[in-house]
């Protein structure tokens, strides 16, 4: 399959945004294309979660512009989130319903119900062994249920994905096969735009690696050469920022 990675999906320019007042995003620019995984890293407070906010259509920035997939989150959000899957720090199931019943379920609320057949196959691309299936998510690790979300991304075909600390309470070995899926939704074309504070799990994972601070974009460093990263001199140069 070609992908088109000059396509835009998620697009932010100029952006200036807050709450009560209080202004937390000023002039934000920030573009994530089809196939590419972007991570975002910055202290408490930079403006990361805020940014995912907009995206989702929980806020309306006061200047400036936002598009998912060309779609205004703000004035469309239905629209708009119907165009992206968001994985939060800690994945929301229902605890009763198994593996296959959470992702049939929500595909129903969002309005793509799929046979069992391409359920069962979005299940296993995210990496989630077949006798887990039919489990109960309430026994779940993390690692078990971001593979169900991931399921869920697989089975509803958005362009773009949202992560919110993906890999806080990972072990190395689930962070390492969760930035395997990740690079596999990457190769389908998905745009993907991750928050986080582990600048190690994004520098094996993503294409640029951008830092807020004060709500600004100070910086984006692209993946270059066989190291991808020089993740010492991002430590010695951005500890402060990504901290």
């Amino acid at each position: 399959m070609t992908i088109d990675t000059s396509s835009t999906v998620l697009e932010a320019s100029g952006v200036v945004a807050g709450y009560a007042g209080k202004t937390i995003l000023q002039q934000l620019d920030l573009h994530v294309r089809a196939g590419e995984i972007v991570a975002l890293l910055g202290a408490n407070g930079a403006g990361k979660t805020t940014t995912l906010n907009l995206f989702l259509g929980f806020l309306a920035p006061s200047a400036g512009l936002v598009r998912v997939a060309g779609i205004d989150p703000a004035r469309q959000s239905d629209a708009a989130r119907r165009k992206l899957a968001y994985i939060p720090e800690n994945v929301a199931l229902y605890e009763h319903l198994s593996a296959r019943e959470n992702v049939a379920y929500l595909l129903h609320l969002a309005g793509q119900p799929a046979a069992a057949g391409a359920i069962d196959q979005a299940l296993g691309a995210a990496g989630l062994a077949a006798p887990a299936f039919d489990r109960r998510v309430a026994g779940f690790s993390k690692g078990m249920r971001q593979k169900v979300a991931i399921a869920l991304a697989l089975a509803r075909k958005v362009p773009a994905l949202l992560l919110d600390e993906p890999t806080s309470g990972l072990d190395p070995q689930a962070t390492a096969e969760f930035n395997r899926l990740l690079a596999a939704l990457r190769a389908q074309g998905v745009a993907i735009l991750m928050v986080t504070h582990d600048l190690l799990s994004a520098a094996d994972v993503a294409d640029r690696i951008g830092f807020l601070d004060a709500g600004r974009l100070r910086e984006e460093v692209a993946a270059a050469g066989a190291e991808r990263f020089d993740v010492r001199a991002l430590h010695r140069r951005y500890g402060g920022v990504a901290a």
